[in-house]
């Protein structure tokens, strides 16, 4: 009895111990897990295994990419809040967090319930024409479309999108009506531009520019505060409406309660691939300018986001079925 009491109790202690060493090895110790909520191949998809490739070297731990697909990225996001704030679960998202927070009733608290840690880049979407609406800037689309109500149809990837909340925006701020016409993604809503069924979109630089340079199609504007680098001669829509701007932005965050070294890490690690030649390529191709800000700054553009969307879907009554 006294061996069989024995043997228990150095299992126990042996189990104790394991722990206490588990608790006191550095992070990280095991692999860690980098949510994506989107499709692979895309933008963010894209950002995020340059990053989780970076960092598997530097922390000489795996950092797998797990594509987590659904609900515009709530998903993906919904795990991410949900998870032990222990640095082993991390997401990579986009801008669509804040339009998704506005559209849908989320189980979890968008801006309360999560850590931001560094704001990755940052781009604009292109305000584009068929080039038979005889505009060739915004003031003259906003008097046409002001003379013609309900006449202009605009495309989207699909209602509750970055495109679709940046065009009721330019509504909204314009006292236009333009009509909504949505999309089973981003490229059929820019193919039925091309091909004329609808007047004009707000969507990808990326995927766009090629086609304002060969003359398909014709830009008026970009909805970031300022010009941009991929069509230099094109103006910022707030040149002609202050204050107006839709920015689509790549940041990484994970659960609330994440240890603040934790979060320094990843901040301090992510804002050197940053600014590694490879990244620098990466993201010029994605037509997107790197900003690596404090999670502080990043938590503000959140908050600034959840905010923004949220009021504009209450003032133009946006609902998922529309």
């Amino acid at each position: 009895m006294l061996i069989r009491l024995m043997a228990i109790l150095g299992v126990l202690f042996a189990a104790l111990a394991a722990s206490r060493y588990a608790v006191a090895q550095p992070y990280p110790f095991k692999p860690i897990r980098l949510i994506v909520p989107f499709a692979p191949g895309g933008g963010t998809d894209i950002m995020a295994r340059v990053i989780a490739q970076r960092c598997s070297e530097s922390f000489r731990q795996p950092v797998i990419i797990d594509n987590r697909l659904g609900g515009g990225g709530t998903i993906g996001f919904e795990m991410t809040a949900r998870a032990n704030p222990d640095g082993y679960t991390l997401v990579v998202g986009s801008g669509s967090y804040g339009a998704s927070a506005a559209l849908y009733n989320l189980p979890y608290d968008a801006v309360n319930d999560i850590q931001p840690i560094i704001m990755i880049g940052e781009t604009g979407l292109v305000l584009a024409l068929h080039p038979s609406v005889p505009v060739k800037n915004v003031k003259e689309l906003v008097s046409r479309a002001k003379s013609n109500p309900g006449r202009l149809s605009y495309g989207s990837g699909g209602t509750g999108s970055i495109a679709h909340l940046a065009a009721e925006l330019f509504n909204l701020d314009t006292g236009t009506s333009m009509t909504h016409v949505p999309y089973k993604g981003a490229v059929p809503a820019l193919n039925a531009l091309i091909g004329g069924e609808i007047q004009l979109v707000f969507t990808s630089l990326t995927s766009t520019v090629p086609h304002v340079k060969s003359g398909r199609l014709r830009a008026v504007g970009v909805t970031l505060p300022r010009r941009t680098a991929a069509l230099p001669d094109v103006p910022a829509i707030g040149e002609t409406l202050p204050g107006y701007e839709a920015v689509h932005w790549y940041g990484l965050w994970g659960p609330k309660g994440l240890p603040r070294e934790i979060v320094t890490l990843w901040n301090r690690e992510v804002a050197k691939i940053l600014q590694t030649d490879e990244m620098k390529k990466r993201m010029a191709a994605e037509t997107l300018e790197p900003t690596g800000q404090t999670p502080e700054q990043f938590l503000n553009v959140i908050r600034r986001d959840v905010e923004k969307w949220k009021k504009l879907v209450k003032a133009v009554k946006i609902t998922d079925s529309n």
